[in-house]
């Protein structure tokens, strides 16, 4: 449910807070959440690419996601 609050939140801040036509103002608030979506996959990205350029940051970042999902379980 927070999720969509959010959403809506954000749907109603691009409606009114960007300059541009009705079609644009719409196309903004419907897609929003893709710019935070795209960084979330950017820096994924990255930290793979770094994991295997640079090996001993690879096993530091596996084992932070083994501890993480051992504290988190």
């Amino acid at each position: 449910m927070v999720m969509a609050e959010i959403y809506v939140v954000g749907v109603l801040v691009g409606l009114f807070a960007t300059q541009g036509g009705v079609a644009t103002r719409l196309g903004l608030a419907l897609l929003w959440p893709l710019g935070p979506l795209a960084f979330i996959i950017t820096v994924a990205g990255l930290l793979v690419v770094a994991a295997i350029a640079f090996p001993i940051f690879g096993v530091i970042v596996a084992a932070g996601i083994v501890a993480a999902w051992w504290m988190l379980r």
